[in-house]
């Protein structure tokens, strides 16, 4: 499949690359790593588990999306951890949890009167969730948003739509960004806005990969890129494809704060997606027509790989990751 360097957050944040001032890009480890992943299966042919009810599965996904930022002690950068679960992860499981217990987590309503105590009863781990505070006023928004727009069901957003991401204004993106605020991921760089729509694209990723064999197939998927967050820089940088500036580097190892818009953290991003879009490209190279993969295919393998890793990463304190 072709990478869509037109698309939105593609081409925003292919404008920051040439002026990478903290940040460099081995092109010569970019093409190693790429033809070494080449090699691998990246589950092309995953069909969903036939147990899961699709509608649930939006429900929790789109829910988990509106929380899915900031998983690690800015002072201590210890990580949010439950069993054997970490980061998201450990979210996850936990709302898993409360579902099955009977707490209407990914009701409108529910969302929209939850408060701190309630939230840190469901949330406990070995640390208190980063940014909790933070957390419990985006669910009352987006709850209240949820039971005046679309009578506090996901599935009333869903369908008032096509299956496209962009859609002339009516796609997935574009009308979650637009009625969510939450979505709205993007920093200015030179006058110019830089598109990141982490959380954004990252929902309907995982409703499409999870339902896109049964019922959930969006049509544009190739517009997606991948999710501007933490870990993919760990990744990119443990394999040798980047590197930081002394300075940079000196930051991110001492758990100093990145400010969020700040230049450091606009190449750290970008460098990120535009990275693994290339990445996506030189393997895709080496492989069949039915064997290519599209971007945020690559994204979960990284990500999966090294999301427990415990080499510092980044932090800054932004609600977008």
């Amino acid at each position: 499949m072709t990478i869509n360097w037109d698309s939105q957050v593609l081409s925003s944040v292919s404008k920051v690359i040439p002026h990478l001032s903290s940040i460099k890009i081995n092109t010569e480890q970019l093409n190693e790593i790429g033809a070494h992943l080449s090699k691998e299966d990246f589950l092309i042919n995953y069909a969903g588990n036939p147990n899961i009810d699709p509608k649930e599965y939006i429900r929790k996904t789109m829910l988990v999306n509106t929380l899915n930022f900031v998983f690690t002690d800015f002072l201590t950068s210890v990580k949010y951890k439950i069993n054997n679960f970490s980061d998201t992860d450990a979210m996850v499981y936990q709302i898993d949890l409360a579902l099955r217990s009977g707490i209407p987590l990914v009701e409108g309503n529910f969302m929209r009167d939850m408060n701190l105590e309630e939230f840190k009863g469901i949330f406990t781990g070995n640390i208190e969730m980063p940014m909790a505070e933070e957390k419990v006023k985006i669910l009352n928004i987006v709850g209240d948003t949820l039971v005046t727009k679309y009578d506090g069901d996901w599935i009333n957003f869903i369908d008032d739509g096509p299956k496209k991401l962009y859609a002339n204004g009516e796609g997935l993106v574009e009308r979650l960004v637009r009625d969510f605020k939450r979505f709205d991921d993007y920093s200015i760089f030179k006058n110019e806005k830089v598109h990141f729509l982490k959380l954004a694209q990252l929902a309907f990723w995982g409703i499409h990969r999870e339902l896109s064999k049964r019922s959930f197939n969006i049509e544009d998927i190739h517009n997606m890129t991948a999710f501007a967050d933490y870990i993919i820089p760990v990744a990119l940088e443990s394999l040798g494809i980047i590197s930081y500036s002394p300075s940079l580097k000196e930051k991110i190892e001492s758990g100093v704060l990145i400010d969020k818009d700040s230049i450091e953290e606009i190449e750290i991003r970008s460098t990120s997606i535009y990275v693994t879009a290339k990445l996506t490209e030189i393997i895709n190279s080496f492989k069949k027509q039915e064997e290519k993969i599209i971007i945020p295919q690559l994204d979960f393998r990284l990500w999966t790989d090294f999301h427990a890793d415990e080499k510092p990463h980044h932090l800054t304190k932004t609600i977008m990751y």
